[in-house]
């Protein structure tokens, strides 16, 4: 196996990681585009269509490939899925306290 092989297969893995987190953003742009806005006042997190456009933007970030805007996407689609997400789905689910 030679090194042009090898480059071309790890190639196809980052994007494939690229288009996973692509999906992912987008997934999320809909799912707050869908969310009442209240819930992100509440949750005293940004309004519910910045949280959209910087999802959606994210995630076109992903295929044109800018080294730093990419890892910036990375970022805000992570912080939404692990933070932003979880807190408006409790606030809605009526579980939220100390």
């Amino acid at each position: 196996m030679s090194i042009a092989m090898i480059y071309v297969a790890l190639k196809y893995v980052v994007f494939g990681f690229k288009l996973l987190i692509f999906a992912g953003g987008i997934t999320g742009a809909a799912m707050a585009a869908m969310t009442r806005g209240d819930a992100f006042s509440v949750a005293d997190r940004h309004d519910k269509w910045i949280w959209v456009a910087m999802l959606a933007g994210s995630s076109l970030v992903q295929l044109i490939n800018v080294p730093f805007l990419s890892w910036i996407g990375i970022v805000i689609i992570g912080l939404y899925w692990f933070d932003v997400r979880p807190q408006i789905k409790d606030i809605l689910e009526g579980n939220y306290g100390w």
